[in-house]
């Protein structure tokens, strides 16, 4: 599998916190059912979204990744390969559509290597540091006789894993859980969830 380069909301100006948009929604909902069956909560993609890009369809990282997801040409085009139905990187749809479907490709790697209780931490940061570097991480946890299968012993490894910009990847995660708790939140006052 290729190596995915995906620019968290760190290094992308564009992707500063503000109240999330309903927009995409639908499309959200739409491919997370598709991707992860229809009890899955299709928020925590959202949420993924508001931290890459704001939901921002038309932004642009430094290193070429592209649109809402802040996909790579490369790990789109991989994507597709597996859904030649996909369209064009640019077009939102299509790009939270691959996103997700990323994501899934990541899910099942992960869900004999980690915790089901921190599985989600685990794809994330894989999607934005790669799966490789977070298995560096694992590696570096159980020598030090952590449980390697869980995100706080990541976390607590992270500064002595090599090539890794570990802050960007922990904040990028941490993240995503603020925008899920401010759509709760939200939910909440406006009376829907």
């Amino acid at each position: 599998m290729a190596l995915v380069t995906i620019v968290s909301a760190a290094t992308a100006p564009h992707a500063c916190a503000q109240a999330p948009s309903d927009k995409y929604d639908d499309t959200f909902r739409k491919y997370t059912k598709r991707s992860f069956g229809p009890g899955f909560d299709w928020r925590v993609f959202k949420a993924q979204g508001m931290a890459e890009s704001n939901l921002n369809p038309d932004a642009r990282s430094g290193v070429g990744a592209r649109g809402i997801m802040q996909l790579m040409s490369s790990t789109f085009q991989e994507v597709r390969s597996r859904n030649p139905d996909l369209g064009k990187i640019d077009d939102p749809e299509w790009n939270i559509a691959a996103g997700i479907a990323y994501n899934r490709q990541l899910w099942t790697q992960w869900k004999p290597d980690s915790d089901d209780r921190h599985l989600l931490d685990f794809m994330f940061g894989s999607y934005n540091a790669g799966r490789g570097t977070l298995l560096r991480a694992q590696r570096v946890a159980h020598e030090r006789a952590l449980d390697q299968r869980v995100w706080p012993s990541i976390q607590t490894v992270a500064a002595s894993v090599p090539r890794w910009r570990f802050t960007e990847t922990l904040t990028y995660v941490e993240r995503i859980r603020a925008n899920l708790q401010r759509m709760d939140a939200r939910g909440r006052v406006d009376g829907k969830r």
